[in-house]
């Protein structure tokens, strides 16, 4: 027999009261307040609290408090777990608008409000639609969890233009190296999956102790034993992880330039011996063994098209006699006759001629552009942090002695399918130019290399990751980092590497996993709606 939602009418007033997953009674606000805290709990599995055992029981708390109550109460739990996840997780959100924006603190404040409400409806539909199905059936609910929250996690992925794919819940465990490897199959869905499927398995134990989740035995002990199996990989420890060959060496010059706003006519002048030392230290690497010399994300005022830095980046390239990689804006005519900006990247050869170019297709919203403009009336105050860049169209893929390459730009490490195009197009080496100097020592710098970690996996290629400031680091095909930069330095890294052309199953096939997490979220969805609802919709 199904629970019921139960009403009690107290002398003094009335106090709604609802089962939990257990049997209980407990007063209608503790859910909310489970659904506050299991926000909390999953922001405290990621940097830089880096609690991940955390994520493994986040979820189930937010699933045991959505079995019950009305729809309305639904939405609200969804919203008060994603306001809690991202307040905690990111909170450099506010930091960077209010610092680099320059925004007043109200507009800071007001823009990471905007994107904590664009980023928080995944959450609410996950738990307005596991209460709609729990009040038909609450063993199809916990059944139905980790497929919806796959799904959803897809369609954060995808949603076009305000897209945020950060921190999805398979990167909290990510850092053991076993089982990470998992992502070469599913891609970081794969590890969601796993977390999310071991949640409801507590739930699912919570509810079998109390005799209310009976009839789904069966499907309940294959996706446990399959937790469990996943899980017992782990256990076998990262020397069962083969170790990859290195044979050639990359120079990531860590630039450490200071972040500005604003870059002065005279910042040339102003920043003079900061960019000699940046030139030898980059010749001079090159010089070594003649191995690719790299420098970050645009970290200033960097641009071919002007006739001193261009010729600045053909000094370093010939005098080292080695290719040089570096992140520049670019200016190209836009459809109204103006010049147009580009976030990208280009390589200039031992001969001083440009032979490689990208532009940032996957660009970040608030920052290098402004969705909605026309609706946001504080759009214009926004576009100082970085610049109003436009979309590339092309994914890139260049040549160097040995093997072909892609570069992706800073925000675009986040998107498993979008690094995978890359791949596909033929690269057999990733290298990732970012700046996360913005953050300061935030958590996001932490965050932002954990996700690309997994890219390397993914695909089992090399990851050279260059950055202003930190965390410019070389990660193997099965996510070890073999040499590491600290931070806050100017320096160059020695980043051994290599080409690889192997090709893994979610490079071949690519989303996979969260489309089948789609279709039998819908079948799920189908199912529970043939049955009747324990209460009428709130």
């Amino acid at each position: 027999m199904r629970a019921a939602r139960q009403i009690a009418e107290p002398v003094g007033g009335s106090q709604q009261t609802q089962e939990g997953p257990s049997g209980y009674a407990m007063p209608w606000k503790l859910p909310i307040l489970l659904s506050f805290l299991a926000g909390v709990l999953l922001a405290l599995a990621f940097p830089n609290f880096n609690l991940s055992f955390l994520a493994w029981i986040a979820v189930a708390v937010l699933v045991g408090a959505s079995l019950e109550g009305g729809l309305g109460e639904a939405a609200l739990r969804g919203l008060l777990f994603g306001v809690a996840f991202y307040l905690f997780s990111t909170p450099w959100i506010y930091t960077v608008m209010r610092q680099y924006g320059p925004l007043p603190w109200w507009e800071a404040a007001g823009v990471m409000a905007l994107m904590i409400l664009a980023a928080s409806p995944y959450f609410v539909a996950f738990t307005i639609l596991l209460t709609w199905i729990a009040r038909r059936d609450k063993s199809v609910a916990v059944f139905a969890s980790p497929f919806l929250w796959v799904a959803l996690e897809l369609a954060r992925a995808r949603m076009p233009d305000i897209a945020f794919p950060w921190e999805f819940l398979g990167y909290a465990p990510s850092g053991n190296l076993a089982l990470v490897q998992l992502t070469s199959f599913t891609g970081i869905y794969g590890l969601s999956f796993v977390v999310a499927a071991y949640n409801a398995a507590v739930v699912w134990l919570i509810g079998s102790v109390s005799g209310s989740h009976g009839r789904w035995r069966l499907p309940a002990a294959v996706l446990a034993a399959f937790t469990v199996a996943i899980l017992a990989v782990a256990l076998i420890g990262p020397e069962s992880v083969p170790v990859a060959q290195a044979s050639q060496v990359a120079h990531l010059v860590q630039t450490n330039l200071p972040q500005s706003m604003e870059y002065p006519a005279n910042w040339d002048a102003l920043h003079a011996g900061d960019m000699s030392e940046l030139d030898r230290i980059s010749i001079a690497a090159g010089q070594k063994d003649h191995g690719l010399v790299v420098w970050p994300e645009v970290p200033a005022p960097f641009s071919l098209s002007q006739a001193d830095f261009a010729g600045r980046a053909r000094h370093i390239a010939v005098d080292s006699r080695s290719d040089f990689l570096l992140g520049v804006v670019s200016w190209e005519p836009g459809a109204n006759g103006r010049l147009a900006a580009y976030n990208s990247a280009a390589i200039i050869d031992l001969e001083g001629r440009q032979e490689f170019h990208y532009d940032k297709i996957h660009l970040v919203p608030f920052s290098e552009y402004v969705p909605w403009r026309d609706f946001l009336w504080f759009a214009k105050n926004l576009t100082g942090l970085a610049g109003d860049f436009r979309r590339g169209t092309r994914y890139a893929v260049g040549e160097l002695p040995g093997g072909r390459f892609s570069t992706f730009i800073c925000y675009e490490a986040v998107f498993p399918n979008e690094v995978r195009r890359f791949v596909l197009g033929g690269a057999d080496l990733l290298i990732n130019l970012s700046n996360d100097g913005w953050f300061g020592r935030s958590a996001a710098p932490a965050q932002h290399l954990q996700m690309a970690r997994v890219r390397a996996v993914e695909h089992r290629r090399w990851l050279l990751r260059d950055t202003n400031n930190g965390f410019t680091v070389s990660v193997d095909p099965y996510g070890r980092v073999v040499a590491r930069m600290a931070p806050d330095i100017r320096g160059e890294l020695d980043a051994p590497y290599a080409f690889r052309s192997d090709t893994t199953l979610y490079t071949r096939w690519g989303d996979w996993l969260p489309v089948m997490c789609v279709a039998v979220s819908l079948v799920l969805l189908l199912v529970a709606s043939f049955r009747r609802a324990a209460v009428a919709p709130k």
